[in-house]
């Protein structure tokens, strides 16, 4: 069984920037797909970036420039750092984990983002 575990939300005003962190806590055997997405009330859960296990990364044209998506394989963890934060980056940001030739998709908690004008 797979699980992520989350961390690094925060608040920051407007301009800041914060890191997020996701690990893998089980076995991450074959191609996968990682990536963060974002989900604030009233709008479906959204895109914001993706690593893939040879290191091919995507992401949403909002965050373009100002967010970097990375991992370090050793460490099974993925990280999302987001610089020059807006007011509307505000959400809950959740980790996610698709194992590509398991055909399963992972969820991790969610971590919240708060950025302020």
């Amino acid at each position: 069984q797979v699980r992520l575990e989350e961390s690094g939300g925060g608040s920051v005003k407007a301009g800041g920037s914060l890191r997020l962190s996701c690990r893998t806590v089980g076995n991450m055997i074959g191609l996968y797909d990682m990536g963060y997405f974002r989900a604030t009330p009233g709008r479906q859960r959204e895109l914001v970036a993706t690593i893939t296990e040879d290191d091919t990364k995507t992401y949403d044209d909002s965050v373009k420039g100002r967010f970097t998506i990375s991992q370090d394989k050793a460490k099974s963890t993925v990280f999302l750092q987001m610089n020059n934060l807006e007011p509307e980056d505000s959400a809950v940001y959740y980790c996610s984990l698709v194992l590509v030739s398991a055909g399963e998709k992972y969820w991790g908690p969610g971590t919240q983002v708060s950025v302020s004008a």
